[in-house]
């Protein structure tokens, strides 16, 4: 791991400063954008330059350095799986994009280490809301920790809008679901924690989020209140260097809030981590290769 120590990031980025008003207008500024006709060009307010550079800080493609729903699941492993340990994986793709069927990046180098790998789907934007998709991915777990009650620890990952889910989990209330899953570990991906800056962006289009959703549904507002079902449970948030320096944020802050809030209680052993020379997406494809960094980090803490 890194040493984080004496890293840090500012405590006030661009879009945060912008008051209460302003940021009405540029959620104004983002639906008139996207409603105006294309034969007329909207007049250009100089505020628009700083909601452009907030769209573009949430664009990971723009970021890129290279040279060159349904609710299921789908369930890998070499042998038979009702004692092992469970990786279970939640794609990206801004809510509204992505599938199981094309995320499994990870299945050869887990399974052929005794790992079941499951790949949940879950409802995208615009036929799932936000909040629909939270309870999708948990009841996702709450089943296989029934279906498979004797696994070896459950470890969820998300990279992405799939590691907002899976740090969503942290806050999840299990008694109603009428299980206690077997976590023992969350690998959070290039994630976005607080969902208020996606508000003022083109994402927003198909999410429809209001500033409450957002807040109800940003883990870094909430994670203070949770209560982790095991104390062992570890958390690694991984974010890649050519990641855009919101996400990098997002990641660092989350990190946080972490031992800010649950390591003075002894309770969930949180790392930071930065892997050099990956982008927003080389970061979770590279996961096909089994000396890759993060596959060694995966299998390390699943089997300890």
């Amino acid at each position: 791991m890194m040493d984080v120590s004496g890293v840090g990031f500012p405590s006030e980025v661009p879009w945060k400063k912008m008051s209460a008003e302003r940021r009405g207008f540029a959620m104004l500024d983002r639906l008139v954008l996207n409603s105006w006709p294309q034969v007329i060009h909207p007049p250009q307010p100089p505020k628009v330059l700083r909601l452009q550079e907030l769209e573009n800080q949430y664009c990971p493609s723009r970021w890129v350095v290279r040279l060159g729903a349904e609710e299921s699941l789908r369930t890998y492993s070499q042998i038979g799986i009702e004692a092992l340990p469970f990786f279970l994986f939640f794609h990206g793709g801004y809510w509204q994009s992505g599938s199981k069927d094309e995320s499994a990046f990870m299945v050869d180098p887990l399974t052929a280490q005794g790992v079941a790998v499951v790949i949940v789907a879950y409802d995208i934007a615009p036929k799932g809301t936000l909040d629909q998709m939270v309870d999708q991915v948990t009841r996702s777990i709450a089943f296989v920790q029934k279906r498979y009650p004797s696994n070896e620890g459950i470890y969820l990952c998300g990279h992405s809008a799939g590691a907002h889910l899976a740090a969503m989990m942290l806050l999840a209330n299990w008694t109603k679901h009428g299980v206690t899953p077997n976590l023992k570990g969350f690998f959070l991906v290039s994630g976005v924690f607080d969902l208020e800056p996606i508000v003022y962006t083109s994402q927003n289009v198909a999410l429809q989020l209001t500033l409450e959703d957002a807040q109800r549904n940003s883990p870094q507002l909430k994670v203070a209140q949770a209560q982790p079902v095991d104390p062992t449970c570890r958390v690694l948030v991984v974010v890649g260097q050519f990641d855009s320096p919101e996400f990098h944020r997002q990641s660092w802050e989350f990190y946080q809030v972490l031992p800010a809030q649950t390591l003075c209680q002894g309770e969930w052993k949180a790392s930071f981590e930065e892997l050099h020379d990956v982008d927003h997406f080389e970061i979770i494809e590279n996961l096909t290769q089994k000396d890759n960094v993060l596959t060694q980090i995966i299998l390390k803490t699943i089997f300890q």
